[in-house]
């Protein structure tokens, strides 16, 4: 190697993105929750079903939790298992979409993607004579509809959702949508997913 040739410098392992930095972050994570629900680390460990020692070593870094240990200690603290496991860099506190004009080619996103933001919404014109069948997935769905009419299939219900009205339902249940009307409809999209 010339002398002039640096070796490309090493990622530090505490870095966030790095499996090293989420794991150190998981310590952390689980302290402020712990905290922030005003409970104590002998109060955790019972609702966990773990020692307070584990619980302990688990918050200052000193032990890797289980998956096992990981997922009671999240069902005790009440929260989903991808808050400690997450990238810790935050994402962007708002996405900011301009859509107008932007709904003849397609659905367009409304909503951040694949950021720290839960919330999925797209904005979308759909032709007459178009229909979808929707995924089931845990989650919700509310569709408002801009312009036009869409007609909706919910498990064995059926709806007509016109302009200037919204529909909100389960996702875990059969869905789907058509246009059977002479103009095309705009709406608006916006699914939240389980945890």
């Amino acid at each position: 190697m010339p002398s002039s040739a640096r070796p490309a410098p090493e990622p530090a392992h505490d870095a966030p993105g790095t499996w090293e930095g989420v794991v150190s972050s998981i310590g952390p994570k689980v302290h402020a929750l712990r905290r922030e629900r005003g409970m104590t680390l002998q109060q955790l460990a019972h609702l966990a079903d773990v020692s307070t020692a584990a619980v302990h070593k688990v918050e200052r870094g000193d032990m890797v939790p289980t998956i096992t240990t990981l997922l009671k200690i999240a069902g005790a603290l009440d929260a989903p298992i991808r808050h400690f496991v997450e990238d810790a860099e935050p994402g962007p506190g708002a996405v900011h979409t301009r859509f107008a004009g932007a709904t003849v080619s397609g659905p367009v996103p409304i909503t951040g993607q694949g950021d720290s933001l839960r919330v999925n919404g797209t904005v979308s014109r759909v032709a007459p004579g178009d229909g979808h069948t929707g995924l089931r997935r845990a989650g919700e769905t509310l569709l408002v509809v801009l312009e036009g009419r869409l007609d909706m299939e919910i498990g064995d219900e059926q709806y007509t959702v016109g302009a200037g009205e919204a529909l909100h339902f389960r996702t875990n249940l059969d869905h789907r949508s058509a246009n059977v009307g002479d103009v095309p409809a705009e709406v608006i999209w916006v699914t939240v997913p389980e945890d």
